[in-house]
């Protein structure tokens, strides 16, 4: 979503580049391209005209520090005004004292409210709070159907006593079971209109006068851009909210919302929806979301899917098959699994350092090689996964996993001995020895992103050209001038 705001910062730092330091005349460039690059992306004008003259300021007052190039001095000012305008901090959800902690969901129709709460519902149960969520929109055709079929998918119970019932008594019915049945947290999912009307608001103020909830989150749409801003302040003012959660950040939409709701609001976003499955909400931290928008990647998010998926018992089981090069193809296809749990290979590869560069074809292919490999194994019988060398050994073996799987033999093939190469390397790699890495399945696992072959090796490697352990090339004698060998 912020692939363009990040191509248009990156002209930015380009007009540092090659500077002794940071001036009033060199700086002005770099201004105007942040300037052009927030506003494209929809930001707010008055967020941009305060973001540009904080930046400013802080630039032109900074010392040059040694070693330090003036582009990345300038990105680290960049970066710490884009976290203070976001709201510096994560703000977690509150929770009560006397449970249960009640939650009112409040926004427009077609923000993905329904689906908001019952994300944070599944958010809620894997810290091991126990939730309830309660229907109250009867106004939307199936809506009360939705949310009881999400929280079935889930494992959450739905309170919900059909459309015709008033909602502001469901909403006290339902926080009424939730506390006679010891739930940790309620979450009332409310009923939305295509603009905010007055109906919509004497109902909500209804809703919360007799629930009094601990927190009021309203579901903003990140694709209506500067325009979200607005709309949370217009229900701050009129309602009172405690946050936000922004949803649709993983689509095309240009990022403005994210710079732009805490600024003109003041309410904090509390969590951000980055796809459509119930599995993709995640809190929202400012510093994380100002790295993958100056392209500086995300890992500690990185790190917190791996943990939600990858049991640590498993880890040491597979690093001791690694080490003794026991890795199979079973193994390799539980990693591919786990890798699918994790989210889209895009999205997980965005949030390493480096990778933001990465086109959307080659994601795409990256996305096809995976897709491959899982098709070919999955035409492997058990004893074939566990053991690669038959296949090496046997053509008519490769033969059929070829036709179960819709791939030529030598896509097989090609796969059996890249399987043995990354084992063999893994192995060295954990003994100590690294002699170089191949590319490995036709640039599609190894190097899943490579486009139409193995990565260009970059020079300094041991193992190849320019490399530590290149060995070189003894000087030919010249042939002296004058007298020659006396």
């Amino acid at each position: 979503m912020f692939d363009a705001l990040a191509d248009r910062l990156e002209a930015a730092w380009k007009k540092l580049r090659g500077q002794d330091k940071i001036s009033q005349s060199n700086i002005q460039d770099a201004l105007r391209e942040v300037r052009r690059a927030l506003l494209e992306a929809d930001v707010n004008l008055q967020v941009v005209k305060e973001f540009i003259s904080e930046v400013e300021a802080k630039a032109q007052g900074a010392e040059v520090i040694t070693g330090v190039r003036p582009d990345q001095q300038f990105i680290k000012i960049v970066y710490d005004e884009l976290v203070q305008v976001m709201g510096e901090t994560n703000v977690p959800l509150v929770q009560a004292q006397n449970p249960p902690t009640i939650v009112l969901m409040a926004g427009l129709q077609g923000t993905g409210k329904t689906t908001a709460t019952a994300k944070l519902a599944l958010h809620l149960r894997k810290i091991d709070r126990t939730c309830l969520m309660v229907a109250t929109d009867v106004y939307r055709p199936a809506a009360i159907e939705q949310l009881v079929t999400l929280g079935k998918q889930i494992d959450v119970p739905v309170f919900e006593m059909g459309s015709d019932a008033d909602p502001v008594e469901i909403a006290r019915l339902g926080v009424e079971r939730g506390r006679a049945e010891k739930f940790d947290t309620v979450i009332i999912d409310t009923a939305g209109r295509l603009q905010i009307d007055a109906d919509m608001m004497a109902e909500l103020a209804r809703i919360k006068e007799v629930v009094q909830p601990h927190e009021t989150l309203l579901v903003v749409d990140a694709m209506t851009g500067q325009e979200a801003a607005n709309l949370t302040r217009t229900f701050h003012e009129q309602i009172g909210i405690t946050g936000a959660i922004l949803t649709k950040l993983d689509g095309d939409s240009r990022g403005g919302a994210a710079l732009s709701v805490r600024r003109i609001s003041g309410a904090p976003i509390k969590f951000v929806g980055v796809g459509e499955k119930v599995e993709a909400l995640q809190p929202f931290y400012p510093d994380r979301m100002a790295s993958r928008i100056l392209g500086m990647g995300d890992v500690l998010t990185l790190v917190e899917k791996a943990q939600e998926e990858f049991d640590l018992a498993d880890a040491e089981k597979m690093q001791e098959k690694i080490l003794a090069a026991k890795f199979d193809f079973t193994d390799f296809l539980k990693q591919l699994r786990l890798l699918k749990n994790m989210g889209s290979l895009g999205g997980i590869l965005k949030l390493i350092p480096g990778m933001n560069k990465l086109s959307s074809d080659q994601l795409q292919q990256g996305e096809t090689q995976l897709k491959r490999c899982e098709a070919m194994i999955n035409s492997m019988t058990q004893e074939e996964r566990k053991n690669p060398d038959l296949l090496a050994s046997s053509p008519s073996r490769r033969r059929r996993i070829a036709g179960g799987s819709g791939y030529k033999e030598a896509d097989v093939s090609k796969l059996v001995s890249d399987f043995q190469k990354m084992r063999s390397l893994m192995q060295q790699m954990g003994q100590g020895s690294f002699p170089g890495m191949p590319g490995m399945f036709g640039g599609g696992m190894g190097n899943p992103l490579a486009a139409g072959g193995n990565r260009p090796t970059p020079p300094g490697w041991r193992g190849y050209s320019g490399g530590a352990s290149a060995k070189k090339k003894p000087k030919k004698d010249k042939k002296k001038k004058g007298f020659g060998t006396l």
